[in-house]
C-alpha cells in the first residue's frame, strides 16, 4: 500500500505518531509543499491511501475520479468541508475522520487574543524595533471597558466570552442563525449585523466558510466599522474581501487588522498584505500547536490500521461530515 501524507508543512506527521508498523508493510511518503491543483491528480494516482491536514487541499469529485487506486481518505479532524465525501463513498473508498478532544480545541482562541493583543498594542512592530535599537514609537490602546464584537458565536466564537469577559469587555454577537436567547445563554447580547460592525472596537470572525458567509465582509461592513477598530479573522479567508479589507488598512479606515487565514493560502509572497505596517499576519496557525499533531496523527495512524485488518474506525459519512459542519 502507498500512502501519501498531504500538506504537512512542519513535517510533524513522522514525529507526533508512531507510524512504525505501517512502514513496515506500506510505502509512506510524506508532502511537505501544496501540490498544485493541476499536478494533483498525477502526482496523487499512484496512492492507495491519502492523508489531508485540515482543510489545506481540496479532494473533489473530479480529482477522486482521476485517483484510480484510492482506497481510503484519512481526514484530521472531524469534518471537511472541502472533501466531497459523497463521491468518495460512491466509489467505495472508506473515509475516516480524527477525534476533537485535549487542550488544542482551544488552539484557535488562544491565537485570536494572541492577535487582537500584538494589533491593539503594536506588539510585533515594538518588538522588532527594539531589535534596530529602537524606543517606544506607538501608543496601543487596552481592552478594559471596550466592544467586542463576535461575528459568529459557534464553538471558537463562545471560547472567547470568558476571556473578553476576563478583561473587562462588552460583547456583543451576530450570526443569520443567533437569537438573542442563545446569545445571552453564553453571557452575550445579540445584535443586528450592522450594529455589530458599528459598535465593535474589536470585531473577531468566527463563522463557517459555505456560500452564505463568503464575502460577508465586505466594503459595506467595512465602511461601517470605526475608524479606531481592529478586525481579527482566525476563521476562514474567504469571509472576508481581501481587497476591501486592503483598502481599508491602506486608506486607514480602520485602524488595523489580525489575519491568520487568506483568500490564497499559502499567502502569495506578493500579496500586498505583506506591506501594510497596520497588519499582523500569522500562516494560519490557529490550530497549528503540538498538541493537535499529536491527536490527529495518532488517531490516523490507528484508522489506518484497522483499515487494513479490515474493521475501520472512526467512519465518516456525507450526513456526518455535513452535520458536523453545522454544529460548528
Amino acid at each position: 500500500m502507498k500512502i501519501a501524507i498531504l500538506n504537512d508543512y512542519l513535517r510533524r506527521s513522522p514525529v507526533s505518531a508512531d507510524w512504525s508498523k505501517l512502514a513496515a508493510t506500506c510505502d509512506i511518503t510524506v508532502f511537505d509543499k501544496a501540490i498544485p491543483p493541476h499536478e494533483a491528480a498525477n502526482t496523487l494516482a499512484p496512492f492507495d491511501i491519502i492523508c489531508t491536514l485540515r482543510e489545506r487541499m481540496p479532494i473533489t469529485r473530479e480529482l477522486i475520479a482521476q485517483l484510480p487506486n484510492l482506497k481510503m481518505i484519512a481526514i484530521t479532524g472531524l469534518y471537511n468541508r472541502t472533501l466531497d465525501v459523497a463521491a468518495a463513498t460512491e466509489r467505495g473508498i472508506v473515509v475516516s475522520y480524527t477525534e476533537l478532544r485535549g487542550s488544542y480545541r482551544k488552539a484557535t482562541c488562544e491565537l485570536t487574543w494572541g492577535l487582537i493583543l500584538s494589533v491593539a498594542r503594536h506588539i510585533p512592530f515594538e518588538a522588532n524595533q527594539m531589535r534596530l535599537g529602537g524606543w517606544q514609537n506607538t501608543a496601543g490602546f487596552t481592552l478594559h471597558g471596550r466592544t467586542l464584537g463576535l461575528l459568529g458565536l459557534g464553538r471558537q466564537g463562545r471560547y472567547m466570552v470568558p476571556v473578553a469577559k476576563a478583561f473587562g469587555m462588552d460583547v456583543i454577537a451576530w450570526s443569520q442563525n443567533l437569537s438573542a436567547d442563545n446569545a445571552a445563554q453564553h453571557g452575550v447580547r445579540r445584535v443586528e449585523k450592522d450594529e455589530l460592525f458599528k459598535n465593535s472596537d474589536v470585531l473577531s470572525v468566527h463563522l463557517v466558510l459555505g456560500e452564505r458567509t463568503r464575502g460577508m465582509v465586505g466594503a459595506r461592513e467595512l465602511a461601517l466599522m470605526k475608524s479606531s477598530a481592529i478586525l481579527v479573522n482566525a476563521a476562514r479567508g474567504p469571509i472576508i474581501d481581501e481587497a476591501a479589507l486592503i483598502a481599508a488598512l491602506r486608506e486607514r479606515r480602520i485602524a488595523g487588522a489580525g489575519l491568520d487565514v487568506f483568500a490564497q493560502e499559502p499567502l502569495p509572497d506578493n500579496s500586498e498584505l505583506r506591506t501594510l505596517p497596520n497588519a499582523v499576519l500569522t500562516p494560519h496557525q490557529g490550530h497549528n500547536v503540538q498538541e493537535f499533531f499529536v491527536v490527529a496523527y495518532t488517531d490516523v495512524v490507528e484508522n489506518i490500521t484497522a483499515f487494513l485488518s479490515g474493521r475501520p474506525i472512526r467512519l465518516l459519512t456525507a450526513d456526518r461530515n455535513a452535520s458536523a459542519v453545522q454544529a460548528l
